[in-house]
């Protein structure tokens, strides 16, 4: 069960309900960050990969695995990094069970019903594990289906109004969204494309370079950019996207991983580009109400 925690943004002092991403143990068992109750949330004003990643423990086999530290995106364009209780030596009856656990699960392969082995962190960078959560052959990885709270990393329990993250139920039928982790800049684009291809758009392309008008994904009436950066995307970005869409009569996308200025939102709203802020684990919340049509209607 994830940890619901309460969150103040330290900028705008909006008040938010935070719950705790879930992922899948390479055991097979859902995994939540165990959030730490009482502490404040930090603006994430520089980023970097190795602060970008938490250790966990599951409870059910004891694994220890490095995955995305969550992150709240505040509707002031803030990102927040949520404090994860961090993990401590584990108690002798735990590891006796989580002994117990590993042994079990390793007698039930033998029958052929099931196998988990690796020793390796299923979402950390440098490591490596033996459990596969995908096809590589049939494409990128997809993560295991998670429970319904893993879809919005971002959940709330308060009134829409305060907490405009979460989309309403999409007007159309799609399957749920599998998002790729992000671990280097080109897999955000990897990861947009994926999440625009999701939503309907079709031959979604990458260019094999970046064009002066910073576009990174094209589509049948679509222009779309990426900022894997550590900065909130700017005014200028915001417009000079809108532009690009405009002399292609094209529909304009921006994606972002640090949430977007003041100034950006406000002028993305009265143009009408849509903005998403993604996470690590690949996953885009829409942060404006162009992003939020989009994400209901599809493309």
């Amino acid at each position: 069960m994830a940890d619901h925690v309460p969150v103040r943004c330290p900028v705008c002092r909006r008040a938010h309900t935070f719950a705790s991403p879930v992922y899948p143990c390479a055991c097979g068992a859902p995994l939540a960050p165990p959030l730490l109750q009482g502490a404040p949330a930090e603006p994430i004003r520089h980023r970097t990969w190795t602060d970008d990643w938490v250790t966990v423990r599951c409870t059910a086999c004891g694994r220890q695995d490095q995955w995305p530290q969550p992150e709240l995106g505040c509707p002031c364009g803030t990102v927040l990094r949520i404090p994860v209780r961090p993990v401590t030596a584990m108690p002798e009856t735990s590891a006796g069970a989580a002994a117990h656990h590993r042994t079990t699960t390793t007698a039930a392969g033998a029958d052929g019903s099931f196998a988990a082995s690796g020793t390796g962190a299923a979402g950390g960078p440098g490591t490596t594990g033996s459990a596969s959560f995908g096809q590589q052959d049939a494409g990128p990885a997809d993560p295991v289906a998670a429970p319904e709270e893993a879809l919005l990393p971002y959940g709330s329990d308060g009134p829409e109004e305060d907490y405009p993250f979460s989309a309403p139920p999409p007007a159309v039928s799609r399957p749920a969204f599998r998002p790729v982790p992000i671990r280097a800049a080109r897999d955000a684009v990897t990861a947009a494309a994926r999440y625009l291809r999701w939503l309907g758009f079709q031959e979604v392309v990458q260019p094999e370079e970046r064009t002066a008008s910073g576009i990174d994904l094209r589509a049948l009436g679509l222009v779309a950019q990426v900022d894997p950066t550590t900065r909130p995307v700017t005014l200028r970005a915001v417009e000079c996207l809108w532009l690009s869409g405009l002399s292609s009569s094209a529909r304009s996308v921006l994606f972002s991983l640090a949430g977007y200025s003041a100034d950006a939102r406000a002028r993305a709203d009265g143009l009408g580009v849509p903005l998403f802020v993604m996470d690590l684990t690949g996953a885009a919340e829409p942060v404006n109400g162009p992003a939020k049509d989009l994400a209901s209607s599809g493309a």
